[in-house]
């Protein structure tokens, strides 16, 4: 196989019966996911030339996978946007992808106003429309660029990174390798495609000739049965899931799943009492700590093995990459020593879409062999170290970056974002551990009203309304005067210490 394209095609030949997604009661086969595909190619071909963007902002459903491949056959390149994100954060994307068409549905279409005219909108039924029947298929090459996956920077805006048809289909090979997977296997599609790691999910599936079974709902016990009905064998998730799906009121620990074999987690550490409750409840599972970054689209994982004995490890990178622990000389460190983690291999991915100042400070080339023949390496910004064994661990960031619900975020970006209400005069935004012990951080903000007229529960509202869930102030404290460094930025330090000292929730 070369291209996306060519995972869905090479099942269609050889498991054209085989169910390829499931969503709810209906049923896709992979002969009948290639004709959808095929057909709503030839219309956005008709539209797009090869190379375009075209912006899919779309639920996990069975029109999203055919979208997806759509896209590729007709020589595109998607870009995933997620489905929670706000008009304006959509906007964005829209706008700096370039995208020449959106596809979304019905419900969201209002997202897309402010960013596309009405005309460049479509939905997936407006892609049923009766053609001539081609069977179109624009060429295009392993190395051509096959996605945009955007993603949080450090300057509070989205980045898109940029991926090739070898960069996801070595990411796909790998990951279904190391996980087992074969034709016989159910993937329950929980995560977003709009990240690499639910995007990747469908790949490694597909990959391996199995089924996506789509799971809509975030429901503890509709994922549970989901489980049951559909004999799902494999389930992703990050530390926010686990503490739903074991929480009293969730079905999880007390029924038998005897389909399900592996769990993966990305996003955050499974903590040992996590780990002792899955043990506990399904002692035949399978658990797969992992670790990753966009740019590296796929980089290590944890042998399950070694769960119980290195619970807060990540462990190796996955076949045919390589994780360095670099000190600030490049040199490797040697183990319990902390250094920056850099990656490589046919995962490191093509760099930032239109940033090449971004992309020449985190890909860059590393010689590797004597005389020197250098690779371009992924700088990922996060510290870690080795155990003596060479399973990594992962020690925290150069920058602020964190992932909350396993999407990466920066406090910058929700600065910006609640800076765009115009209601304030400064904006300091901190990510802290959750005060309750719930896995994923909380958000507190710190604002300096714009004037005397600043009405805190219409900011509430305006985060409610135009934040995504992830980015949302558990609190926000009002403080007459941000303090400032000598330098006038916002003194961060004194900041945390006013608000970790303010005990009262607003």
């Amino acid at each position: 196989m070369y291209t996306v394209a060519d995972l869905l095609l090479s099942n269609a030949r050889t498991r054209a019966g085989a169910p390829a997604v499931i969503d709810g009661p209906n049923v896709l086969t992979y002969n009948q996911l290639a004709d959808r595909a095929h057909h709503a190619a030839g219309h956005l071909a008709s539209r797009l030339t090869s190379g375009a963007r075209i912006a899919l902002l779309l639920p996990r459903s069975a029109d999203a996978v055919t979208a997806y491949f759509a896209a590729h056959l007709a020589g595109l390149v998607p870009v995933f946007i997620h489905d929670q994100l706000r008009p304006r954060q959509v906007a964005h994307i829209i706008d700096h992808s370039e995208a020449g068409l959106a596809l979304t549905s019905r419900r969201l279409a209002a997202r897309l106003h402010e960013a596309l005219p009405p005309e460049r909108i479509l939905t997936p039924e407006d892609l049923t429309q009766t053609t001539d029947g081609t069977r179109t298929t624009v060429p295009t090459i392993s190395r051509d660029l096959a996605g945009l996956i955007y993603t949080s920077g450090s300057t509070g805006r989205a980045k898109g990174v940029m991926l090739s048809h070898d960069n996801l289909l070595s990411g796909a090979r790998i990951v279904a390798d190391y996980l087992g997977l074969t034709q016989a296997d159910r993937t329950l599609a929980l995560m977003p495609f709009s990240f690499d790691y639910g995007l990747n999910q469908v790949l490694a599936t597909f990959h391996a000739g199995g089924a996506v079974i789509i799971q809509r709902s975030a429901f503890a016990p509709d994922i549970c049965r989901s489980l049951l009905d559909h004999g799902v064998t494999g389930l992703a998730g990050v530390p926010s899931l686990w503490s739903d799906l074991l929480h009293p009121s969730s079905p999880f620990t007390t029924t038998r799943y005897p389909s399900l074999r592996y769990l993966t987690n990305t996003g955050g550490a499974l903590t040992p009492t996590t780990i002792q409750a899955i043990r506990s409840a399904h002692p035949q599972l399978d658990v797969f700590a992992m670790y990753g970054l966009t740019e590296a689209f796929r980089s290590t994982y944890l042998d399950p093995a070694l769960l119980d004995s290195k619970p807060t490890s990540v462990g190796r990178a996955i076949p045919n990459c390589h994780v360095d622990v670099l000190d600030e000389e490049g040199r490797t460190c040697p183990p319990g020593v902390v250094g920056e983690i850099v990656h490589r291999g046919p995962t490191v991915t093509m760099g930032y879409w239109r940033d090449p100042d971004t992309t020449t400070l985190v890909f860059r080339p590393r010689a590797r062999l004597r005389p020197p023949w250098s690779e371009t390496v992924v700088h990922s910004g996060d510290l870690g170290y080795t155990d003596a064994d060479g399973d990594l661990y992962i020690a925290g960031r150069r920058d602020e970056l964190t992932k909350i619900q396993g999407i990466r975020v920066t406090p910058s970006e929700i600065e910006a974002d609640i800076s765009a209400a115009g209601m304030t005069a400064g904006v300091v935004a901190l990510i802290v551990p959750d005060p309750d012990g719930r896995p994923d951080p909380s958000v507190l903000v710190a604002v300096e009203p714009r004037d005397a007229y600043f009405n805190l529960d219409a900011l509430r509202a305006y985060c409610s309304a135009e934040l995504p869930p992830h980015m949302r102030p558990r609190r926000i404290e009002i403080l007459d005067s941000l303090p400032r460094t000598p330098h006038g930025k916002p003194d961060r330090k004194r900041v945390l210490s006013l608000l970790t000292n303010t005990s009262e929730e607003q």
